[in-house]
Protein backbone atom coordinates (compact mmCIF):
# COMPACT_ATOMS: atom_id res chain seq x y z
CA UNK A 1 0.00 0.00 0.00
CA UNK A 2 1.45 3.52 -1.09
CA UNK A 3 2.18 5.78 1.34
CA UNK A 4 -1.25 8.06 -0.20
CA UNK A 5 -3.57 5.03 0.38
CA UNK A 6 -2.20 4.59 3.72
CA UNK A 7 -2.78 8.40 4.80
CA UNK A 8 -6.42 7.69 2.74
CA UNK A 9 -6.97 4.78 4.82
CA UNK A 10 -6.41 6.02 8.18
CA UNK A 11 -8.30 9.22 7.55
CA UNK A 12 -11.00 7.44 6.50
CA UNK A 13 -11.15 5.07 8.90
CA UNK A 14 -10.91 7.13 11.61
CA UNK A 15 -14.33 8.91 10.06
CA UNK A 16 -16.07 5.70 10.65
CA UNK A 17 -14.51 5.89 14.25
CA UNK A 18 -15.61 8.79 14.80
CA UNK A 19 -19.23 8.45 12.97
CA UNK A 20 -19.41 4.71 15.21
CA UNK A 21 -18.98 6.32 18.91
CA UNK A 22 -21.44 8.94 17.37
CA UNK A 23 -24.20 6.64 17.81
CA UNK A 24 -24.02 6.53 21.90
CA UNK A 25 -23.92 10.71 22.05
CA UNK A 26 -27.15 10.73 19.50
CA UNK A 27 -28.76 8.10 21.35
CA UNK A 28 -28.12 10.12 24.68
CA UNK A 29 -28.93 13.58 23.15
CA UNK A 30 -32.34 12.53 21.76
CA UNK A 31 -33.54 12.26 25.77
CA UNK A 32 -33.54 15.84 25.25
CA UNK A 33 -34.01 17.16 22.45
CA UNK A 34 -36.08 16.63 19.54
CA UNK A 35 -34.09 15.28 15.86
CA UNK A 36 -34.37 18.32 13.68
CA UNK A 37 -32.97 20.56 16.63
CA UNK A 38 -30.26 17.89 17.43
CA UNK A 39 -29.60 18.03 13.31
CA UNK A 40 -29.22 22.21 13.16
CA UNK A 41 -27.18 22.43 16.23
CA UNK A 42 -24.71 19.69 15.56
CA UNK A 43 -24.29 21.06 11.51
CA UNK A 44 -24.34 24.74 12.78
CA UNK A 45 -21.44 24.02 15.09
CA UNK A 46 -19.78 21.61 12.92
CA UNK A 47 -19.36 24.95 10.14
CA UNK A 48 -18.61 27.33 12.96
CA UNK A 49 -15.82 25.22 14.27
CA UNK A 50 -14.10 24.96 10.43
CA UNK A 51 -14.28 28.35 9.77
CA UNK A 52 -10.99 29.20 11.62
CA UNK A 53 -9.84 26.41 9.59
CA UNK A 54 -10.77 27.93 6.44
CA UNK A 55 -8.44 30.23 6.99
CA UNK A 56 -5.37 28.47 8.26
CA UNK A 57 -5.77 25.24 6.03
CA UNK A 58 -8.41 26.42 3.22
CA UNK A 59 -5.65 27.80 1.12
CA UNK A 60 -5.16 26.00 -1.98
CA UNK A 61 -2.23 26.79 -5.12
CA UNK A 62 -3.72 27.44 -8.06
CA UNK A 63 -2.90 25.86 -11.34
CA UNK A 64 -1.24 27.57 -14.08
CA UNK A 65 -4.30 28.12 -17.20
CA UNK A 66 -2.49 25.72 -19.48
CA UNK A 67 -1.96 22.89 -17.31
CA UNK A 68 -4.74 20.09 -16.94
CA UNK A 69 -6.28 20.77 -13.57
CA UNK A 70 -6.65 16.66 -13.01
CA UNK A 71 -2.76 17.04 -12.27
CA UNK A 72 -2.90 20.44 -10.11
CA UNK A 73 -3.67 21.05 -6.76
CA UNK A 74 -7.11 22.10 -6.75
CA UNK A 75 -8.10 24.99 -8.13
CA UNK A 76 -10.82 26.41 -6.31
CA UNK A 77 -13.22 28.11 -8.60
CA UNK A 78 -16.27 29.94 -6.97
CA UNK A 79 -18.81 28.21 -9.05
CA UNK A 80 -17.25 24.55 -8.18
CA UNK A 81 -17.13 25.70 -4.69
CA UNK A 82 -20.68 26.96 -4.63
CA UNK A 83 -22.18 24.00 -6.00
CA UNK A 84 -20.12 21.44 -4.82
CA UNK A 85 -21.05 22.92 -1.29
CA UNK A 86 -24.53 23.31 -2.01
CA UNK A 87 -25.04 19.58 -3.51
CA UNK A 88 -22.92 18.10 -0.45
CA UNK A 89 -24.90 20.14 2.21
CA UNK A 90 -28.49 18.95 0.39
CA UNK A 91 -27.85 15.39 0.35
CA UNK A 92 -25.96 15.22 3.74
CA UNK A 93 -29.42 17.36 5.10
CA UNK A 94 -31.39 14.41 3.43
CA UNK A 95 -29.62 11.31 4.80
CA UNK A 96 -29.31 12.68 8.34
CA UNK A 97 -33.07 13.64 8.19
CA UNK A 98 -34.53 10.45 6.56
CA UNK A 99 -32.51 8.93 9.08
CA UNK A 100 -33.27 10.77 11.98
CA UNK A 101 -36.91 10.41 11.30
CA UNK A 102 -37.06 6.61 9.68
CA UNK A 103 -35.18 5.07 12.88
CA UNK A 104 -38.56 6.09 14.79
CA UNK A 105 -40.51 3.39 12.66
CA UNK A 106 -38.38 0.32 12.47
CA UNK A 107 -35.40 -1.32 15.08
CA UNK A 108 -31.63 0.20 15.19
CA UNK A 109 -30.63 -2.67 14.25
CA UNK A 110 -32.26 -2.58 10.75
CA UNK A 111 -31.84 0.82 10.50
CA UNK A 112 -28.04 0.32 10.68
CA UNK A 113 -28.12 -2.29 8.14
CA UNK A 114 -30.27 -0.34 5.60
CA UNK A 115 -28.09 2.70 5.98
CA UNK A 116 -25.08 1.30 5.31
CA UNK A 117 -26.23 -0.33 2.20
CA UNK A 118 -24.84 2.18 0.28
CA UNK A 119 -21.62 0.08 0.09
CA UNK A 120 -23.60 -1.67 -2.78
CA UNK A 121 -25.49 1.92 -4.31
CA UNK A 122 -22.24 3.34 -4.51
CA UNK A 123 -20.59 0.90 -7.50
CA UNK A 124 -24.27 0.32 -8.48
CA UNK A 125 -24.26 4.48 -9.44
CA UNK A 126 -21.00 4.72 -10.15
CA UNK A 127 -21.31 1.87 -13.33
CA UNK A 128 -23.56 5.50 -14.87
CA UNK A 129 -20.69 7.29 -14.07
CA UNK A 130 -18.79 5.27 -16.44
CA UNK A 131 -16.26 4.77 -12.71
CA UNK A 132 -15.07 0.86 -13.03
CA UNK A 133 -15.20 -1.38 -10.28
CA UNK A 134 -12.77 -4.39 -10.23
CA UNK A 135 -13.97 -8.39 -9.78
CA UNK A 136 -12.14 -8.03 -6.28
CA UNK A 137 -13.94 -5.05 -5.12
CA UNK A 138 -17.28 -6.63 -5.58
CA UNK A 139 -16.40 -9.46 -3.87
CA UNK A 140 -15.39 -7.61 -0.58
CA UNK A 141 -18.67 -5.48 -1.08
CA UNK A 142 -20.73 -8.91 -1.02
CA UNK A 143 -19.05 -10.32 2.34
CA UNK A 144 -19.55 -6.74 3.96
CA UNK A 145 -23.19 -7.36 3.27
CA UNK A 146 -22.74 -10.55 5.00
CA UNK A 147 -21.06 -9.10 7.98
CA UNK A 148 -23.39 -6.51 8.35
CA UNK A 149 -26.54 -8.71 7.99
CA UNK A 150 -24.78 -10.62 10.96
CA UNK A 151 -23.87 -7.80 12.64
CA UNK A 152 -27.21 -5.95 12.49
CA UNK A 153 -29.72 -8.63 11.66
CA UNK A 154 -31.71 -10.46 14.65
CA UNK A 155 -34.45 -12.44 13.44
CA UNK A 156 -36.99 -11.96 10.36
CA UNK A 157 -36.60 -9.11 8.02
CA UNK A 158 -39.91 -7.17 6.10
CA UNK A 159 -39.51 -3.88 5.31
CA UNK A 160 -42.16 -1.17 6.75
CA UNK A 161 -42.48 2.61 6.74
CA UNK A 162 -39.46 3.12 8.22
CA UNK A 163 -37.26 0.55 6.73
CA UNK A 164 -38.48 2.35 3.12
CA UNK A 165 -37.18 5.69 4.67
CA UNK A 166 -33.66 4.71 5.75
CA UNK A 167 -33.48 3.32 2.32
CA UNK A 168 -33.85 6.27 0.71
CA UNK A 169 -31.55 7.78 3.82
CA UNK A 170 -29.13 4.89 2.02
CA UNK A 171 -28.85 6.28 -1.29
CA UNK A 172 -28.60 9.81 -0.11
CA UNK A 173 -25.58 8.84 1.38
CA UNK A 174 -24.22 7.04 -1.81
CA UNK A 175 -25.47 9.95 -3.50
CA UNK A 176 -23.09 12.46 -1.01
CA UNK A 177 -20.22 10.19 -1.59
CA UNK A 178 -20.11 10.18 -5.26
CA UNK A 179 -20.27 14.21 -5.19
CA UNK A 180 -17.49 14.45 -2.87
CA UNK A 181 -15.13 12.20 -5.57
CA UNK A 182 -16.27 14.42 -8.11
CA UNK A 183 -15.52 17.74 -6.67
CA UNK A 184 -12.83 16.74 -4.05
CA UNK A 185 -10.21 17.01 -7.08
CA UNK A 186 -11.58 20.38 -7.75
CA UNK A 187 -11.75 22.34 -4.45
CA UNK A 188 -10.60 22.92 -0.71
CA UNK A 189 -11.89 19.53 1.14
CA UNK A 190 -11.98 22.28 4.09
CA UNK A 191 -13.93 24.61 1.89
CA UNK A 192 -16.25 22.21 0.77
CA UNK A 193 -17.11 20.64 3.86
CA UNK A 194 -17.63 24.42 5.53
CA UNK A 195 -20.13 24.82 3.62
CA UNK A 196 -21.87 21.80 3.45
CA UNK A 197 -22.68 22.29 7.16
CA UNK A 198 -23.89 25.77 7.01
CA UNK A 199 -26.22 24.46 4.13
CA UNK A 200 -27.26 21.25 5.90
CA UNK A 201 -27.72 23.15 9.51
CA UNK A 202 -29.74 26.25 7.84
CA UNK A 203 -32.03 23.27 6.48
CA UNK A 204 -32.18 21.92 9.16
CA UNK A 205 -33.33 25.05 11.16
CA UNK A 206 -36.15 24.92 8.94
CA UNK A 207 -37.98 21.53 9.84
CA UNK A 208 -36.96 22.45 13.93
CA UNK A 209 -39.10 25.79 13.45
CA UNK A 210 -41.16 23.79 11.58
CA UNK A 211 -42.37 21.07 13.56
CA UNK A 212 -40.66 21.04 16.85
CA UNK A 213 -40.09 23.49 19.58
CA UNK A 214 -36.72 24.69 20.56
CA UNK A 215 -35.91 25.42 23.99
CA UNK A 216 -32.47 26.68 24.98
CA UNK A 217 -32.62 24.51 28.64
CA UNK A 218 -33.10 21.40 26.30
CA UNK A 219 -30.16 22.45 24.16
CA UNK A 220 -28.12 23.01 27.27
CA UNK A 221 -29.04 19.84 29.02
CA UNK A 222 -27.70 18.15 25.79
CA UNK A 223 -24.45 20.08 25.24
CA UNK A 224 -22.09 17.12 25.97
CA UNK A 225 -23.39 14.37 22.98
CA UNK A 226 -24.30 17.71 21.05
CA UNK A 227 -20.85 19.09 21.27
CA UNK A 228 -19.47 15.37 20.63
CA UNK A 229 -21.33 15.09 16.97
CA UNK A 230 -20.95 18.73 15.99
CA UNK A 231 -17.13 19.07 16.52
CA UNK A 232 -16.43 15.28 16.33
CA UNK A 233 -18.87 13.70 14.62
CA UNK A 234 -19.63 16.50 12.12
CA UNK A 235 -16.72 18.96 12.22
CA UNK A 236 -13.92 16.78 11.80
CA UNK A 237 -15.02 13.25 10.48
CA UNK A 238 -16.78 14.86 7.25
CA UNK A 239 -13.78 16.93 6.77
CA UNK A 240 -11.33 13.98 7.11
CA UNK A 241 -13.61 12.10 4.80
CA UNK A 242 -13.65 14.64 1.90
CA UNK A 243 -9.75 15.02 2.42
CA UNK A 244 -9.32 11.22 2.98
CA UNK A 245 -11.68 10.21 0.01
CA UNK A 246 -9.54 12.54 -2.46
CA UNK A 247 -7.68 9.82 -4.75
CA UNK A 248 -9.45 6.61 -3.36
CA UNK A 249 -12.11 4.80 -5.68
CA UNK A 250 -15.50 5.41 -4.40
CA UNK A 251 -16.45 1.57 -3.35
CA UNK A 252 -13.33 1.57 -1.26
CA UNK A 253 -14.65 4.47 0.42
CA UNK A 254 -17.98 3.10 1.04
CA UNK A 255 -16.52 0.21 2.08
CA UNK A 256 -14.83 1.45 4.71
CA UNK A 257 -16.77 4.17 5.87
CA UNK A 258 -19.14 1.05 6.34
CA UNK A 259 -16.96 0.17 9.46
CA UNK A 260 -18.87 2.64 11.33
CA UNK A 261 -21.14 -0.32 12.23
CA UNK A 262 -18.48 -2.20 13.92
CA UNK A 263 -17.52 0.48 15.87
CA UNK A 264 -20.82 1.67 16.92
CA UNK A 265 -21.16 -2.22 18.36
CA UNK A 266 -17.88 -2.02 19.82
CA UNK A 267 -18.48 1.37 21.31
CA UNK A 268 -21.99 0.08 22.82
CA UNK A 269 -20.51 -2.84 24.14
CA UNK A 270 -17.58 -0.69 25.86
CA UNK A 271 -19.44 2.19 26.76
CA UNK A 272 -22.43 1.03 27.60
CA UNK A 273 -22.43 -2.34 28.60
CA UNK A 274 -23.87 -4.13 26.13
CA UNK A 275 -23.89 -7.49 25.23
CA UNK A 276 -21.62 -8.70 21.94
CA UNK A 277 -23.02 -12.19 20.71
CA UNK A 278 -20.73 -14.89 18.25
CA UNK A 279 -22.84 -13.88 15.34
CA UNK A 280 -21.97 -10.03 16.12
CA UNK A 281 -18.47 -10.79 16.62
CA UNK A 282 -18.37 -13.01 13.15
CA UNK A 283 -19.96 -10.41 11.55
CA UNK A 284 -17.18 -7.42 12.63
CA UNK A 285 -14.43 -10.67 11.54
CA UNK A 286 -16.13 -10.35 7.55
CA UNK A 287 -16.24 -6.74 7.49
CA UNK A 288 -12.76 -6.15 8.38
CA UNK A 289 -12.12 -9.49 6.29
CA UNK A 290 -13.88 -7.05 3.53
CA UNK A 291 -11.83 -4.17 3.62
CA UNK A 292 -8.26 -5.66 3.82
CA UNK A 293 -9.60 -7.40 0.44
CA UNK A 294 -10.53 -4.39 -0.94
CA UNK A 295 -7.47 -2.63 0.34
CA UNK A 296 -5.11 -5.49 -1.32
CA UNK A 297 -6.55 -4.76 -5.23
CA UNK A 298 -5.61 -1.26 -5.33
CA UNK A 299 -1.96 -2.78 -4.32
CA UNK A 300 -1.95 -5.55 -6.88
CA UNK A 301 -3.06 -3.18 -9.36
CA UNK A 302 -0.14 -0.51 -8.44
CA UNK A 303 2.75 -3.94 -8.38
CA UNK A 304 1.49 -4.71 -12.16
Amino acid sequence: MSAKHSKNFILLFLTALIWGVAFVAQSVAMDYIGPYTFNAVRSLLGGIVLVPCVFLFGQKKKTVKDEDPSKGTAVDRPGDMITGGLLCGIMLFLSTTLQQVGIQYTTVAKAGFITALYIILVPILGIFLKKRVSFQIWISVVIAIIGLYLLCMKGSFHLGQGDFLMLVCSLCFALHILVIDHFTDKVSGVKLSCIQFFVCGLLSCILMFLFEKPAVSDILSAWLPIVYAGVFSSGVAYTLQIIGQKGTDPTITSLILSLESVVSVLAGWIILGQSLTPREILGCLLMFGAIILAQVAPVQKASS
